[in-house]
């Protein structure tokens, strides 16, 4: 699901680094935005909604939204969407609002 090869854009080479989401180690580039590594693994739904508990994926993808929000390294309230992967990253799946620990 990645796109490699692109008729205009030049993508940058960057190191794969690995993470874990919801207690399962995963592979990313490093600096792209945790929900593009997310997305290349297969993983769609990002949370349900509070009231109905819909699946809600990804979708401004430029921070405004509130889709992807998901506890990063027990912080919870992270916009994955913008927010850039490193290597070790905890990435969870939270309910509602999220709390601190």
């Amino acid at each position: 699901m990645r796109i490699e090869n692109h008729p205009i854009l030049a993508f940058a080479d960057a190191a794969t680094v690995e993470f874990t989401f919801n207690g399962q180690a995963l592979s990313g580039r490093e600096g792209e935005p945790i929900a593009a590594a997310l997305h290349d693994a297969g993983v769609r739904v990002l949370r349900h909604s509070p009231r109905y508990h819909r699946p809600r994926g990804l979708f401004c993808a430029i921070g405004n939204c509130s889709s992807c929000l998901m506890t990063v390294n027990g912080v919870p309230n992270i916009r994955v969407c913008v927010e850039p992967l490193r290597a070790g990253m905890t990435v969870e799946t939270q309910d509602g609002k999220g709390r601190l620990a």
